[in-house]
């Protein structure tokens, strides 16, 4: 019997997923979770769509304005501990 994962374990390693960095029981599970959940399905095909695009970008592709806003946005995430 294969244990059971919820959506939000999911969402947590979906990055190890993507990135080969499970271990083989640990796919298993992960993806038994996606045969029996459309949404997480729909949440890991968005996951990689984001990924393939966002590679594709360079840092001359975004505007200066956009860019210092994300880095703003960045830098408030890794300094504010709440």
């Amino acid at each position: 019997m294969i244990p059971p994962m919820d959506c939000q374990d999911l969402v947590e390693i979906v990055t190890a997923y993507f990135d080969d960095a499970m271990t083989p029981a640990e796919r298993e599970i992960f993806e038994h979770h996606l045969e029996e959940c459309d949404g997480c399905v729909n949440y890991v095909a968005q996951m990689r769509m984001t990924v393939e695009l966002t590679g594709t970008l360079t840092p001359d592709d975004i505007a200066p304005d956009t860019m210092e806003t994300l880095l703003a946005a960045f830098r408030s995430a890794t300094t504010d501990p709440s």
